[in-house]
């Protein structure tokens, strides 16, 4: 059972730079992964060959975490690529 949600300092650093509506999808959509991870909105998907995590924000912007003992850790959120850690 998850607990926390902590955003590493890259993701923390994107996360404000993120303009306020999709901010507020963000919040919505980590609240949804915390109640119910398989949530079809979420579309979460295991990141090929590595044991990350990748979710969707919206059509546009995407999130990547881990789950460490209860904590969900956010590594990585923006627009396609950047949240998925590509850029």
């Amino acid at each position: 059972m998850i607990t926390n949600i902590e955003f590493t300092e890259k993701a923390g650093q994107s996360y404000r730079k993120l303009p306020l509506h999709i901010k507020k999808k963000a919040d919505r959509q980590l609240t949804q992964l915390i109640e119910n991870p398989k949530h079809p909105s979420l579309r979460v998907k295991k990141k090929q060959g590595e044991s990350i995590f990748e979710a969707r924000i919206d059509y546009h912007f995407r999130f990547t975490f881990v789950i460490v003992d209860t904590v969900l850790w956010i590594l990585t959120v923006g627009p396609h690529d950047e949240g998925l850690g590509k850029k």
